[in-house]
């Protein structure tokens, strides 16, 4: 059985996780929050308590873009310390040229689309949720952002050697497989068609 490292689930469990939904995956919660069933207790820019090269994925929906800029490099080399040689990552985050079409049409608080959060703006994309920003929760604020061009690069920077990907225009966000190792493009082929939305 592979093992995958979930970082922040909160409460979003591997049942609802494409690709991972199965008996081939064994599931690690890596969370600061210790209330939602947290396997370990960190954060993106200190995973110690994982042990290196001891993880066959990482899966991460929606987090990086709660560290700063120059803190980014930071997580993806954490990333690829645990990663075994074969390892992949999949990531979504917001994707901000999406979001920034919209302020350039003045539209700032438009709502785009409804989510489990309530309804979603360019300002929510951008800044954090502001439902939960409001209710004290800073924690939910960005820190940073990507087009896919952008989130690429740091990825490419870090030393992850293939990946596929782009941008999901109905649901404002990007998606990217990147793996440690070498893989061929039929490859990556199926692991898009596995993992991403």
């Amino acid at each position: 059985m592979k093992t995958f490292l979930h970082v922040d689930p909160g409460s979003l469990n591997k049942a609802d996780i494409k690709g991972f939904n199965n008996d081939n995956w064994s599931e690690i919660r890596f969370d600061i929050n210790n209330n939602v069933n947290t396997d370990i207790e960190g954060t993106l820019l200190d995973m110690n308590q994982v042990s290196n090269e001891s993880v066959d994925a990482i899966y991460s929906c929606h987090n990086i873009e709660h560290v700063y800029p120059h803190e980014v490099e930071i997580v993806l080399n954490e990333f690829l310390r645990v990663l075994k040689d074969d390892g992949m990552v999949v990531l979504t985050c917001p994707d901000l040229q999406s979001a920034c079409e919209y302020v350039a049409k003045d539209s700032l608080f438009e709502t785009l689309y409804e989510s489990d959060f309530g309804p979603m703006t360019p300002m929510d994309i951008l800044y954090g949720l502001s439902g939960e920003l409001t209710k004290g929760n800073h924690f939910m604020a960005h820190k940073s952002g990507f087009t896919y061009s952008a989130l690429l690069g740091v990825f490419i920077h870090a030393g992850f050697k293939k990946w596929i990907g782009g941008r999901r225009s109905k649901s404002y966000e990007l998606c990217l497989i990147a793996c440690k190792g070498e893989k061929s493009d039929e490859e990556l082929h199926k692991l898009a068609l596995q993992f991403l939305p």
